[in-house]
């Protein structure tokens, strides 16, 4: 407790380089905190999008299926089998190539069949509810705006059947839907389920099929393979890993920053006082007082720290929360899930973790250069003799 209060009292008797001390490592554990909360933020958000609007509680994928092999599409497809019929556990959904004719350009695109009353995925299917002549579609904002389609607009559509017979029809533009989850956007184009399965001549198939998201774990089926989270996140993941190392790059440099500053001021602190350090020795104090003394000043650099970026950084995280900051133009056109505005998300583990880092590695530089006191000899150090 002695050490304590000493050491508070020389803190403040060194008076301005304690402050900028004080003040850049509260930097450093401000914008520590608030780039790892965005992170967190944005992966939070992106997963509970995902999860809402594509892959719900996992997806069933026809073996031949592979999302990264268009020519796969041809063969990735089977009948849907009488486990999922009950649309309140599960939507089919049947994907093909086709090509569109927007405007009089030459547009690949997905056609992607799905039920109209489905209950899964939370996206406006229900405008798909048509009977018109033509092929109702529904499209994403990107999708539409990168094609310049509006509601109500026609456009030609040509496909290539399960028999290798090509055909074409007009199709029409009866909504357009925002989401923030680009691989359900762009280039595709939403139809009717038993529509895209008259066209196909696949009566009754689908290429994959979502599960409610209380399925979170299911067995294969004949010819089905069952995709949990682990394997739907995986790319997003890798892609969060990858931010994350960037994150920490930044952290240790602002926080070497932090680190010199508190070192050279702890070297400065034992060359100006050796002839208090001498002194105190002299009067009793033993060699493993004195540098406790010393760790603790250091230490207590990151305590004031964590209390004053309390005091002014934590109503401007919590506004930040709460408002979130918009996403530059261009960033949903990155094929990644980022909505147009993003909530940073503080947990108090954020926090603690954070806090407990900066706290330990500063008692940490701090305690190095006390190793020169056990060197001191008390009476040249009462001279001030420099060893």
């Amino acid at each position: 407790m002695l050490a304590i209060k000493l050491a508070y009292r020389n803190l403040l008797g060194a008076g301005l380089s304690t402050w900028l001390n004080i003040i850049v490592l509260s930097f450093s554990f401000l914008i520590i905190i608030w780039n790892r909360g965005v992170i967190n933020g944005w992966d939070r958000q992106a997963r509970i999008d995902t999860k809402n609007q594509e892959v719900g509680g996992g997806q069933y994928w026809h073996e031949n299926y592979d999302p990264y092999d268009p020519f796969t599409l041809e063969d990735a497809h089977g009948i849907i089998p009488e486990k999922f019929q009950s649309i309140e556990n599960y939507t089919p959904i049947l994907i093909s190539q086709a090509t569109a004719y927007p405007d009089g350009r030459v547009q690949s695109v997905l056609l992607k069949g799905i039920e109209p009353d489905q209950k899964i995925l939370k996206i406006p299917t229900e405008s798909l509810k048509s009977d018109i002549e033509e092929i109702p579609v529904m499209l994403g904002r990107r999708m539409a705006e990168n094609n310049k389609l509006k509601i109500g607009d026609f456009v030609t559509v040509r496909w290539r059947d399960a028999n290798g017979t090509f055909d074409a029809a007009d199709a029409k533009v009866v909504h357009i839907f925002k989401t923030d989850v680009p691989s359900i956007d762009n280039g595709q184009m939403w139809v009717p389920m038993q529509r895209l399965q008259k066209m196909m001549q696949m009566d009754g198939e689908a290429t994959l099929v979502v599960a409610s998201q209380e399925i979170t774990s299911a067995p294969d089926l004949a010819h089905w393979i069952f995709k949990d989270h682990d394997i739907l996140f995986k790319d997003f993941e890798e892609l969060i890993e990858m931010k994350n190392v960037g994150g920490y790059i930044m952290w240790f440099i602002l926080l070497l920053l932090a680190w010199i500053a508190i070192f050279d001021t702890q070297v400065l602190s034992i060359f100006r006082r050796q002839k208090e350090i001498g002194t105190d020795i002299a009067l009793g104090m033993t060699r493993g007082q004195v540098i406790r003394l010393f760790t603790v000043e250091g230490a207590m650099h990151g305590i004031l720290a964590a209390i004053l970026a309390a005091i002014y950084g934590g109503p401007l995280l919590w506004l930040q929360a709460v408002k979130g900051f918009a996403m530059p133009e261009g960033t949903d056109d990155m094929g990644i899930a980022i909505a147009d505005t993003i909530y940073p998300y503080y947990s108090i583990g954020l926090v603690v973790v954070t806090a407990s880092v900066v706290l330990i590695t500063t008692t940490i530089v701090s305690f190095l250069p006390t190793r020169r006191i056990s060197k001191m000899n008390p009476t040249d150090a009462i001279r001030g003799k420099i060893q």
